[in-house]
């Protein structure tokens, strides 16, 4: 069945696209990052061409490159959060998000540890990546706080980059890391323990299914203006993660990109990214986002918000078929 899909969505692709000169659209996205594993795959297949459009990506070193790309008019399409995107339509940009992955992190621990329980959390060293407000730090906070504990005060906490947490917990250094998925992924293949995925506390916080917290960034301006180009963007994305879904030689065939370093690796990151494919409509979505954003707002106020109390209107962008 998801060969099947692949293949038609190809179809469609190949329908959709109008004669002539192929459309260009402009991509900022990390070399290092699952975004760049989805371009691969869409130019391997040759997506972009049957979609009648030429990709030009900007390879970045970091998420904020991006962010800055995309301000400065040099570049279409970004990935980040719908809180960053919230935040700048807050204070008068007009970008917009679509779901991308809802992969998270997790709580990880060493598989001999006597933590077996969120709770236990409390009295131990817990390296958290990303830093104080960090989303998936706070969501687990407001998640515990319902339960009386409060980590920031119970636990002794240890924050910095994610590549230098997994190694230091991996080395010993730490009791516990919450990290981001692909670093939580690297540890399970090294046999360390799954606490918790964020993505299981989220129901308790009040959101109905596992949410994209990340997804494609651009000015709602750019897609009102080539709303044809975007979906066809949209829909060749779409293929590509079919084809991730559902090809395990497909990840093979990428694995130099996602910087695995043996089999064990590869294969976690292949198994929580399907993990992650968002399937869901995108009301579904955006009702989720906004229980969320009210929950990361009570918690990490106006440093991590600004001035927005409730997620902005028009954060979700509603005009791809399919939806």
């Amino acid at each position: 069945m998801k060969l099947f899909t692949v293949a038609l969505l190809a179809a469609l692709l190949f329908v959709v696209a109008a004669p002539g000169d192929a459309e260009t659209v402009r991509i900022a996205a990390q070399k290092t990052g699952t975004f760049a594993w989805e371009l691969a795959v869409i130019r391997s297949h040759g997506l972009d061409k049957q979609a009648d459009l030429t990709i030009e990506t900007q390879e970045l070193a970091s998420p904020e490159a991006g962010k800055i790309a995309l301000r400065a008019g040099t570049a279409d399409i970004i990935v980040s959060d719908w809180l960053w995107v919230s935040r700048e339509r807050s204070l008068g940009a007009k970008l917009t998000f679509y779901p991308y992955s809802s992969a998270l992190g997790a709580v990880m621990v060493p598989n001999a540890s006597a933590i077996r329980s969120l709770a236990d959390l409390k009295g131990h060293k817990l390296a958290v990546a990303g830093g104080p407000i960090d989303k998936s730090w706070l969501l687990l906070r407001a998640s515990l706080k319902k339960d009386g504990i409060d980590l920031k005060t119970d636990s002794t906490l240890v924050y910095g980059a994610p590549p230098l947490l997994a190694e230091k917990t991996a080395g010993g250094e730490m009791d516990a890391n919450l990290n981001y998925w692909n670093f939580c992924a690297a540890l399970e293949a090294k046999g360390f323990r799954r606490l918790a995925d964020v993505a299981d506390i989220l129901p308790k916080l009040g959101a109905k299914g596992r949410t994209a917290m990340v997804g494609y960034v651009f000015d709602e301006g750019w897609a009102g203006a080539h709303p044809d180009l975007l979906a066809r963007f949209i829909a060749t994305t779409r293929a590509a993660k079919e084809i991730l879904s559902s090809s395990d030689a497909e990840w093979e065939t990428i694995a130099p990109l996602t910087g695995a370093k043996d089999a064990a690796t590869l294969h976690a990151y292949r198994d929580r990214y399907r993990e992650g494919i968002p399937r869901r409509p995108i009301a579904d979505e955006e009702a989720d986002a906004r229980t969320l954003y009210r929950v990361l707002a009570s918690i990490g106020g106006r440093e991590l918000v600004g001035p927005a109390a409730e997620l902005e209107s028009g954060t979700f962008h509603h005009a791809i078929a399919g939806d």
